[in-house]
């Protein structure tokens, strides 16, 4: 495996890749690796003749108050895990060799990132956005690979790849959870030992959600009222949004139907967790 840092370079391994009929599956990641993180790495190598993760905290999906400067960075632990999962190569570029000093181009989405975290991440994903379109013409993947944990993360990729007629396959892998129920993030390890136990009050919101859809709930204003009085009872939680908006264009709905996504974030003290469930009719 190897640690690439320039784009140069790694378009330069991709063209002999391609040129030798191989085929490329992409992981994007902000580093901080952790086991959701290796079960794309592992779906990607299972589908692909190569395999590359992006390892790169990007300034332009962060907020003036959000964790830009605290968002932890170990490339050397990164690389190891990378390393044991069978990654061809780790694209690590600073924010400098990503972004020119007269970067000046952005791709913006609408709709979709109106609602969940686009509400209350402006500009949030206008940075994810860019930053995406950008590795994917740097490592041209046929395939890549995105966590469902990240849901309007994923459901904004599939659109912007269809809209603009990319030539990538977007791959969505199912959330990867702790034993104890609580989704593998990142941002579990700003968790003190107490938090980190209140944090689970999130995976007990999805499961009485989650079972309530399945006894047959299927009023959202009822179900968002369920799972905020769950959320509401552990002191050191604040919800910023407990929502049931449509699968696929992530607006707003009162009822659950056809293809519906149930999403939430909440504050764990000063930490903001993201989980989320799908519900398909028929299921």
């Amino acid at each position: 495996m190897e640690i690439i840092e320039t784009v140069g370079s790694m378009k330069a391994r991709i063209a002999a890749w391609k040129a030798a009929g191989l085929t490329v599956g992409l992981v994007p990641t902000m580093g901080s690796l952790h086991a959701g993180h290796e079960s794309l790495m592992d779906a990607a190598r299972a589908a692909c003749d190569r395999v590359v993760v992006s390892v790169f905290v990007n300034p332009l999906q962060f907020g003036p108050d959000e964790d830009f400067d605290a968002y932890p960075r170990d490339i050397d632990r990164d690389g190891a895990i990378c390393d044991a999962h069978g990654v061809d190569a780790v694209f690590h570029p600073t924010a400098e060799e990503m972004y020119l000093p007269a970067h000046n181009t952005y791709v913006v989405m609408e709709t979709l990132t109106d609602a969940l975290c686009g509400a209350s991440r402006p500009g949030h994903f206008r940075g994810v956005c860019t930053v995406v379109t950008k590795l994917f013409n740097i490592v041209q993947p046929d395939r890549a690979f995105f966590g469902q944990k990240d849901a309007q993360q994923l459901a904004i990729i599939k659109r912007m790849v269809a809209d603009l007629n990319m030539n990538v396959a977007v791959v969505g892998c199912p959330i990867v959870r702790e034993e104890d129920g609580l989704a593998k993030s990142s941002r579990n390890a700003y968790l003190s030992p107490e938090e980190r136990q209140a944090a689970l009050v999130l995976s007990r919101a999805i499961r009485a959600g989650e079972a309530a859809v399945a006894a047959g709930e299927r009023d959202g204003a009822a179900l968002r009222a369920l799972m905020a009085a769950i959320v509401e009872a552990e002191p050191l939680a604040r919800i910023d949004y407990i929502e049931v908006v449509d699968g696929a264009t992530m607006q707003p709905t009162d009822r659950i139907s056809a293809s519906a996504l149930i999403a939430m974030a909440v504050y764990i003290g000063s930490t903001r967790l993201i989980d989320n469930f799908l519900y398909e009719e028929g299921e």
